[in-house]
């Protein structure tokens, strides 16, 4: 199993990242757990504007001894800077933040209602002068994939969306594969709100193998080519979260995963949004 997805513009993204949303109570904290991140051997780090954490992310990264072009960089415009007509400026004060010459990817991080296709054309302008290598979507449903690509001259490279077994969203992952959209997982592994990995279903699947729940449910969405963000500050479970290359799961196994879909949010629905 390829531990590298392609995008739709031939750029390559891991298909393990770490995902930073509230990954600490404080800058060094968030500055540790992507340092430790690193060293464990991700390359690839998922943060947003929202988060307020992506000066400590891009100094863990510069400061990583590792060449930029190897770290995969995402960070994400939100809503009000959307409102406020604050594309460019946004995107700029994420690259200042990170400290950084270019972004890996760019994401809209919701889909702001009667906005969705001016701010998309604002995205491929980005796109095309350069400073990001892709951009994308992030909780956007079917049909604000549809508005986003009735005028698109650029498809979206990923829809980042909510994404685990729990949740498994397959009308709107399908549609994304159809249309040449990675879809990427954000909360792969639920949250404290749900007792998903404690379920008896993947409790048996890893006694199975010699893994964990959370080993399974990563190994999950990547068989089924979807970009999977695990989110841990602990240098342990980040380090067993990207073990995942080392087996894999039967059809049976992904189908019965699969057939635990409860339609379960643990974050926001996308039409509901507001910012």
């Amino acid at each position: 199993m390829a531990k590298k997805f392609l995008l739709n513009n031939d750029v390559s993204i891991p298909s393990i990242g770490l995902g930073t949303y509230k990954i600490g109570l404080t800058d060094d904290d968030s500055y540790r757990a992507v340092r430790t991140a690193l060293d464990n051997g991700y390359r690839h780090i998922d943060t947003a504007t929202l988060y307020q954490n992506e000066k400590p992310v891009g100094k863990a990264i510069r400061e990583s001894g590792i060449p930029r072009e190897d770290i995969f960089v995402t960070t994400k415009l939100w809503g009000t800077d959307i409102l406020n007509n604050n594309i460019k400026k946004a995107f700029e004060g994420s690259l200042k933040n990170l400290g950084l010459d270019y972004l890996d990817l760019y994401l809209v991080h919701w889909p702001v209602k009667g906005k969705i296709s001016s701010t998309w054309k604002e995205m491929e302008d980005i796109y095309i002068d350069g400073k990001t290598r892709a951009i994308g979507l992030s909780n956007h449903l079917i049909h604000h994939v549809e508005e986003v690509l009735k005028d698109a001259t650029v498809i979206p490279a990923v829809n980042q969306i909510e994404l685990h077994p729990y949740l498994i969203q397959q009308d709107v992952v399908s549609f994304c594969i159809e249309k040449g959209i990675l879809p990427e997982a954000w909360s792969p592994l639920g949250s404290s709100k749900m007792p998903l990995l404690q379920d008896e279903v993947l409790i048996w699947i890893a006694g199975k193998y010699g893994k964990s729940t959370a080993q399974v449910v990563l190994r999950w969405n990547i068989q089924k080519g979807r970009v999977a963000i695990p989110k841990s500050a602990s240098h342990e479970r980040q380090a067993e979260n990207i073990q995942v290359f080392d087996f894999e799961l039967t059809d049976d196994e992904v189908k019965q995963i699969d057939n635990l879909d409860k339609g379960h949010r643990t974050g926001a629905h996308p039409d509901y949004i507001e910012f």
